[in-house]
């Protein structure tokens, strides 16, 4: 078997051009059967054809060598206009003959016989059946015209120096390119750029008319100027450049006439290639060409894909992304299938975006439009939805395409995706972050009726910003506000760090309390080594190891820090106490210049360990002493920490012995059977014992087991919850979870209504005059819109309207456009408002990305748009944890022993407590709860037209309760019996629907009174939030602090404490259940 196969002959190489002519002599003595799959080339002809033309390889050899002897031949002309001594004369015999050498006339001879052989083969290869089609073709006429004399002087051996116009040959070179081009696109697989070849055959064509211009100037001249070379170049660039200096020019009639011809050419050859190489142009200014695989392999890039770009998603992306200072040398590739509209292309020519934004005009679902954007060299790949469209499943399912369709090409390439419904996330499950929109946009609105103004705080603290904004403004809370918005989330290694590494060993909050009073920082969480989940607050039994990854709020990282050490201007007499007068007090001093903090180091010296000696003030009027503020432990003791016990309600011990029956044959604690979607967290939360039947959830209508018709017959205990919506969705899901947590007392749980259509009667019967919020989801119908910032208008209207009738209601709105948020409660006579316009077109022309935050509604967390949470998806890759972090705050994921966001409100018996430093302590050192912010409410005077408007609508109310007082009685009884029986016309609906709403606002207006300090309250006063202020920061009344408080579920406590003095009610803004301290 070794021999036979030894002696197999091996297989002959094909193509050869010795194969071409014999053919396989190897086969013949062979006895196998040789298979030719090919028929058709066995023929002489098939297979020059396949050497000459149809093999990409070998037809470019051949194209490469015609166009080096048609340059050979120009070459050889040029000698010998060089080597020729012009005679004296004006004979026309100079135009005919020229003085050939034998030498130079044997290589022109050789070339002109192997080109015109090789013209004549590939005619003949190239015959399908028309000769004259072949003859007439210009390529074979300029050859016969330059090959033919050469071959005929060889048996003439007179026209040896007859004149041949070898200089056309040029024009054959000019053709013989643009066939090698071709061919080396087709031989290295590569689709041919139709811009290159265009410019290319421009700068040919050129060169060609300039050179045949030149060689036909010199060779007329003959016989006049006797011009050489130079000259001719010379007339020619100052004749085409319409300069015409008139110190050269030709003589006799043939040069002119042959100077006329040129222009003529020039004049329609020329213009014809610009027109082309211009539409080309124009053409890939559209598509945006390619990005080079050299830059790909050189410089880093991220790509953008979407549906459509907008001005306001590309500013916000732009000015983010470029936001960190280590992606100032990343080059951003936009990949759209839409041209580039007007607006973005005014931007992309700035200078600052032009040398750094690609735009590229295709679709992600082709390979060659993902390889012109070198998807596979990107680092990260970013796909965005678009909110515009109506159907925003349709939209959803284009993004999973897009994402599918980067996976399968560059399965490396970081995915960061952006999906409209929550249904949808688990189709793409497999990029590394993923933010849903209508996840975020309901957790933050659900978060907002608990703890005031959530949405602000989480859009400043998902922005990136320098903190100098309103630093300007001679308005204290709008620089202290600007200031604090600075504040963002960052990330270091314990033993890394100069805040944390000193408390290794030591509890978290003990960590959290010293460096926030040390270095003016928020520790909020930790992720360890052996774990990639992240933890927020774990609590004072998490003890800090060495390798812990520490998340703290900071106006900068520490890497941009820089520290310098106080002067110890107290030595050792004075008391080592935590706090001593308020001298002692921490100073938050921060210079923020050009990234770089400068923090003061307050005194670390060791305090004693005796216990606190701060003396509380005494008040004459009060029998029993608060207690004093404990210390912080560096290691935890179960008996000091008050903590909540999961099965049990801190506030059942206040309610009588029936309604603590009744509550818990009500309500159970566990995960909800069903998900409404796959991909959602399973949440702990308050949970009926009994399934509700639909027929049950309609609040307008009567069933067989309840008949009630509104929202006052139902007779709840706490206010409502009204959500405005188009649809119910499932990412309502996430608006009712939320505000069902388990670490919310049963007393605090509000009803929810769903109001799917928002006339003024629906609104009345629901309850809107005794609810405590109102949530106005912006719908889907309205999000598109013939001009894109109209898309908000019925919205912004309905509000307005909801605000002028029921101005004590607190409403949030969600919009599509941030920019409409300026119209959100609007008075045309406002003052203060047009001073904060002029505030925000300031803050846009230094560069904010914030211009809009000191917008009344906007920093009160009233208004909101879900587009200023996309900078969290652009953020996410250079801080991976910001998602994670942003769903654990909003209560979107559950981490067992991770806290989660509350607040609490501080009251007149709380000001003791004077700063945020000592309440950072009081929180740390009694419940573990670790504060990040304060949302402050202060007074705003009002200017004179205010106060009449204001007026005047509490007049209204007033008129309406007296006109209709003396109904009451007979219409309650009368509307009751005659609702059930009433029939669809619009003459018995119409006036009963009216009188109902008359009532609705007369009972309003009964309330006006006792409300009215609270409803000109509402319009008389501004709120803001101050992220991690500084330690020396004063607490005023009615001040709502934001805390992290840790789970309950982390440890159960071994002696139950006094459920009146625990932290452990999470209330909301009007909630009357404040925090003990």
């Amino acid at each position: 078997m070794v021999d036979l196969e030894s002696e197999v002959p091996p297989l002959p190489p094909r193509y050869r051009f010795r194969d071409l002519l014999l053919g396989d002599q190897g086969w013949q003595n062979d006895d196998r059967v040789q298979v030719e799959f090919y028929m058709n080339e066995n023929t002489f002809k098939e297979r020059l054809k396949l050497f000459f033309i149809k093999n990409q390889r070998s037809s470019l050899r051949i194209r490469l060598f015609n166009f080096s002897l048609k340059l050979l031949s120009c070459l050889l002309y040029i000698i010998r206009v060089l080597l020729e001594n012009p005679s004296q004369g004006n004979e026309w015999s100079h135009i005919f003959w020229v003085n050939r050498s034998l030498p130079l006339w044997g290589l022109q001879v050789s070339v002109a016989l192997i080109s015109l052989f090789e013209t004549i083969l590939l005619g003949y290869l190239s015959y399908k059946g028309n000769i004259w089609e072949q003859i007439l073709r210009i390529p074979f006429i300029l050859e016969i015209i330059n090959a033919v004399p050469f071959i005929i002087s060889i048996f003439w051996p007179s026209l040896r120096n007859l004149f041949v116009p070898v200089f056309l040959n040029c024009w054959l070179a000019k053709h013989a390119l643009e066939n090698m081009i071709n061919d080396l696109h087709r031989a290295i697989q590569r689709t041919q750029s139709a811009m290159f070849n265009q410019v290319l055959i421009l700068i040919s064509t050129l060169l060609c008319l300039i050179f045949t211009c030149i060689c036909g100037i010199q060779h007329l001249e003959r016989i006049g100027k006797k011009l050489n070379l130079f000259d001719s170049l010379y007339f020619c660039i100052v004749t085409f450049s319409t300069v015409g200096f008139g110190d050269v020019t030709p003589e006799t009639w043939s040069s002119k006439l042959f100077v006329v011809a040129m222009i003529c050419v020039a004049l329609v050859v020329l213009p014809i290639q610009f027109e082309q190489l211009a539409y080309l142009w124009m053409e890939r200014q559209k598509s945006g060409g390619n990005y080079s695989r050299h830059r790909a392999q050189t410089e880093k890039h991220v790509v953008l894909c979407v549906s459509s770009l907008k001005i306001d998603l590309l500013m916000d992306f732009l000015n983010e992304f470029y936001a960190h200072p280590r992606l100032q040398d990343y080059y951003v590739v936009i990949l759209c299938p839409t041209e580039m509209d007007v607006q973005v292309r005014r931007v992309l020519q700035i200078p600052m975006w032009s040398q750094r934004v690609i735009y590229l005009q295709g679709s992600a679902l082709k390979d060659q439009d993902l390889l012109r954007a070198k998807m596979d060299d990107a680092e990260a790949c970013f796909i965005l939805s678009s909110r515009c469209e109506v159907d925003r499943t349709s939209s959803d399912h284009q993004t999973i395409l897009r994402a599918w369709a980067v996976k399968d090409f560059a399965p490396n390439c970081p995915l960061y995706v952006q999906i409209l419904k929550p249904e949808n996330k688990f189709h793409i499950k497999f990029a590394d972050h993923v933010v849903c929109e209508e996840e975020f946009k309901y957790a933050m609105l659900a978060l907002n009726c608990i703890c005031p103004a959530t949405s602000t705080l989480i859009t400043l603290l998902v922005h990136t910003s320098r903190g100098q904004e309103g630093q300007q403004s001679p308005e204290q809370w709008q620089k202290m506000y600007g200031r604090c918005s600075g504040n963002e989330v960052y990330h270091i290694v314990l033993e890394e760090s100069t805040f944390f590494a000193e408390y290794e060993g030591k509890s978290f909050t003990y960590a959290s309390f010293h460096a926030h009073k040390k270095f003016g920082v928020c520790l909020i969480g930790v992720r360890r080594e052996d774990n990639k989940n992240i933890l927020l607050n774990p609590g004072p039994r998490c003890i800090m190891n060495a390798t812990d990854i520490c998340f703290y709020i900071n106006i900068t990282k520490e890497e941009n820090s820089a520290f310098k050490n106080q002067d110890q201007q107290k030595k050792s007499n004075v008391s080592r106490s935590f706090y001593h007068g308020p001298s002692r007090l921490p100073v938050h001093s921060i210079i923020a210049s050009m990234g770089t903090v400068a923090i003061d180091l307050q005194d670390t010296s060791c305090r004693s360990t005796s216990g606190p000696t701060l003396s509380l003030p005494t008040e004459g009027s009060k029998e029993i002493r608060r207690p004093s503020i404990a210390p912080v432990l560096e290691v935890a003791d179960t008996s000091s920490i008050q903590t909540c016990d999961l099965l049990s309600d801190q506030s059942e011990d206040e309610t009588t012995p029936d309604e603590e029956i009744s509550s818990n044959l009500e309500y159970a604690k566990g995960y909800p059977p069903y998900s409404p979607y796959i991909g959602s967290s399973p949440t702990f939360c308050h949970l009926l014992h009994e399934k509700v039947p639909f027929c049950c959830l309609r609040l307008d209508k009567s069933c067989q087991h309840n008949y009630y018709e509104d929202a006052k017959a139902y007779g709840f205990k706490n206010k409502l919850i009204i959500v405005a919506a188009e649809t119910a969705g499932n990412g309502l899901y996430n608006f009712i979870v939320p505000l069902r947590a388990y670490y919310r007392p049963k007393k605090e749980l509000n009803p929810i209504v769903l109001l799917l259509d928002n006339p003024l009667d629906d609104l009345l019967r629901c309850g809107v005059t005794f609810a405590a919020n109102m949530v106005v989801v912006d719908k889907e119908s309205t999000m598109s819109a013939e001009e894109d910032y109209m898309a908000d208008a019925k919205t912004i209207v309905n509000v307005q309207t909801l605000f002028r009738l029921f101005s004590s209601l607190s409403i949030i709105t969600e919009l599509t456009h941030p920019a409409n948020m300026r119209f959100m409660q609007f008075r045309a006579k406002d003052c203060y408002s047009l001073a904060l316009s002029k505030l925000e077109k300031k803050e846009r022309e230094k560069g904010s990305n914030l211009a809009f935050m000191f917008r009344l509604p906007f920093a009160a967390g009233r208004v909101f748009s879900i587009s200023m949470l996309d900078t969290l998806l652009y953020q996410s890759f250079v801080k991976d944890y910001m998602i994670s972090i942003t769903r654990l705050l909003l209560g979107l994921d559950t981490t067992p022993g991770s806290g989660f966001l509350c607040s609490m409100k501080i009251t007149e018996d709380d000001l003791w407590i004077r700063t945020y430093a000592r309440l950072y302590q009081k929180l740390c050192s009694s419940t573990g709860d670790v504060p990040i912010g304060i949302y402050r409410t202060e007074s705003q005077k009002l200017t004179t037209s205010e106060s009449r408007e204001i007026a005047s609508q509490s007049q209204i109310s007033i008129s309406v309760e007296e006109w209709e007082d003396t109904k009451d009685c007979k219409e309650q009884g009368h509307h009751r019996s005659n609702h059930r029986n009433s029939t669809s016309s619009d003459q018995s609906d119409h006036p009963l629907l009216r009188r109902k709403s008359m009532q609705w606002a007369r009972r309003l207006s009964r309330k006006g009174p006792k409300h009215s300090d609270e409803m000109n309250d509402h319009q008389s006063t501004l709120s803001y939030i101050l992220i991690n202020p500084s330690p020396d920061t004063r607490l005023e009344l009615n001040d709502v602090v934001y805390l992290i408080r840790p789970d309950p579920l982390a440890y159960l406590p071994n002696s139950e404490p006094s459920r009146k003095n625990s932290i452990c009610n999470t209330t909301g803004q009007d909630s009357r259940e404040e925090t003990q301290l």
